[in-house]
């Protein structure tokens, strides 16, 4: 395996919009998301549905939850 140094200098050489190519596939490559915590997300999505519709929770409009966290 190439060390960091090497692969620098090996795309040193690339044109610019290469470089914008390559620094976008390792970005990608880096967001690879996690299918059990997506399903963990997706089961508290439907847990608060299910709570808001049995009128067990209520929601907060916008203007409220950002005067909360508002910096003075």
């Amino acid at each position: 395996m190439l060390a960091i140094e090497d692969i620098f200098t090996e795309i040193s050489s690339l044109k610019p919009l290469d470089k914008l190519r390559l620094i976008e596939k390792i970005l990608n490559s880096l967001n690879q998301p996690d299918k059990s915590i997506e399903k963990i997300w997706a089961n508290e999505a439907e847990e608060r549905i299910k709570a808001y519709e049995n009128g067990l929770i209520s929601t907060v409009n916008e203007e409220e939850v950002f005067k909360k966290y508002k910096r003075n």
